[in-house]
């Protein structure tokens, strides 16, 4: 299952390496790409899991850029 993340206020692309990096390791994810230059997370993540692994990108990104807003778009 695809999911599309609009994280808002990324400082730099280091940031956004870092967010990247730690969501790929999430359990159920398939693939994770961050864009600094468009502000979006792309999600391949099993089904069933989506919920949770959305919740736990959340709080990995809170804690490396407080300051981003994390939008769920699909």
């Amino acid at each position: 299952m695809k999911k599309i993340v609009k994280l808002e206020g990324l400082c730099c692309a280091n940031c956004a390496a870092k967010i990247e990096e730690e969501v790929k390791k999430l359990d159920g994810v398939d693939s994770a790409s961050l864009s600094f230059m468009t502000q979006r997370l792309v999600l391949e993540v099993e089904d069933g899991k989506s919920e949770g692994i959305m919740e736990a990108a959340k709080k990995i990104s809170f804690k490396i850029e407080p300051e981003a807003e994390f939008k769920v778009l699909r």
